[in-house]
């Protein structure tokens, strides 16, 4: 997601696909009588956010990290620190908290030529010495993909649907390929980053679902035949919004596109309370007979910046109830959001994972890859504090036990 949109725009993203005709899928909203069940499943697995989840899975599966802007904050001077001020290899940081999965997105021809298959190779090659799976995020644009941005890659944008379908196959396949050749196979892989909208727009939007799920497919396919065990990953944002979910995944279904676990976007200072993210994933997970994963997340430290550019998260006003700007905050919402997945009904929530929590400021690794000078609105987000050590959330994340 491209936060510094996301204020705007996630949430009318999510309004609008639900006003859109389902094109003759499912209805987007099923009747009252399995709501209430859906209601009341949500209520338990609300509860046991609050402290009884982890009785029904006492280790999370997937403990991740998205640190896809590791690689351009490092070649721009980033050290990391171990909690006790000592300098260490990132990865090895990460590794020695518990995290389970990195999670990299891919762009397809970005302007500063970061979070490409170049780029990602490396960077796998460094996670597998260090025991953490890899989970790969393919955006299908030059850029961010969110629920506001889904632009065609420029190299694509003569190509007529089966054109872009065989780009689908072909990017994605060319990216897990080459990883699995060098010996670091990708465990996870989404097929797409936040598609309230769809992806690929305007061929691939919410009004041409035949095209999008042509896409879809194209991607899941690429994705099993290069690499056969696989997980693939349909991700939306919005966690809390249970129609959005309905609708989308209908009509998905419906099409026969075939995947393997729901991912959600889930920040409780955009999305809604624990509450309604429980109910929506204990419903989802019924309803289409997969597990899930919380594949964002994140909660600030501090409320202060650390640069001149002004902080998604800044005031006093967005923080959720119970949970402060404080590095004690954030490591409580982490562990909140951890038995919020393992409260699931079932088990059937994977785990979670954190959005760039490696992305530290430094000068010339800023939001537009297109323009040096941009400023980063993330640093009180990251895992690692102002004095570049690592935070106590980092920790309560990957030795979570329920």
């Amino acid at each position: 997601m491209r936060r510094r949109s996301v204020l705007s725009a996630a949430g009318a993203a999510g309004a609008a696909a639900l006003a859109v005709p389902v094109l003759g899928a499912a209805p987007a909203v099923a009747s009252t009588g399995r709501s209430a069940a859906a209601g009341s499943a949500g209520s338990a697995a609300a509860g046991n956010a609050s402290g009884s989840a982890g009785k029904q899975r006492a280790c999370l599966e997937i403990r991740g990290v998205d640190i896809s802007s590791l690689p351009k904050n490092e070649d721009n001077g980033a050290v990391y620190r171990r909690t006790d001020g000592h300098r260490d290899d990132p990865v090895r940081i990460l590794a020695a908290s518990g995290v389970t999965h990195a999670r990299l997105k891919v762009w397809v021809d970005p302007a500063d030529g970061y979070n490409t298959k170049a780029r990602v190779l490396p960077l796998a090659r460094r996670l597998k010495r260090a025991g953490i799976g890899i989970w790969v995020d393919f955006h299908y644009s030059d850029t961010w993909a969110d629920p506001a941005h889904q632009t065609k890659p420029a190299a694509w944008a003569d190509l007529d649907v089966p054109g872009l379908t065989r780009a689908v196959y072909d990017h994605t396949a060319d990216v897990l390929g080459a990883l699995r050749r060098q010996g670091t196979p990708a465990d996870l892989v989404q097929i797409g980053n936040e598609l309230n909208g769809g992806m690929i727009w305007p061929e691939g939007n919410w009004e041409n679902w035949d095209n999008l799920a042509a896409f879809l497919k194209a991607g899941l396919s690429a994705a099993r035949d290069t690499t056969p065990r696989i997980r693939t990953i349909l991700h939306l944002a919005n966690g809390g919004d249970n129609g959005l979910y309905r609708w989308w995944f209908d009509n998905a279904v419906s099409r026969g596109v075939d995947f393997d676990i729901i991912g959600l976007s889930y920040y409780p200072f955009w999305h809604g309370p624990l509450e309604q993210a429980a109910a929506n994933m204990a419903d989802v997970t019924d309803r289409y007979g997969k597990p899930c994963v919380i594949a964002e997340t994140a909660y600030p430290f501090t409320l202060s910046s650390e640069d001149a550019t002004n902080d998604i998260m800044n005031s006093p006003s967005q923080l959720t109830d119970g949970f402060p700007a404080t590095p004690e905050g954030q490591a409580a919402w982490l562990r909140a959001a951890a038995d919020l997945a393992a409260g699931v009904p079932g088990g059937q929530g994977l785990g979670y994972c954190y959005w760039e929590g490696t992305w530290t400021y430094r000068a010339g690794n800023g939001w537009d890859p297109a323009d040096p000078t941009s400023g980063n609105a993330w640093e009180n987000l990251a895992l690692f504090d102002f004095e570049d050590r690592a935070l106590p959330g980092l920790r309560t994340l990957g030795r979570y036990r329920g």
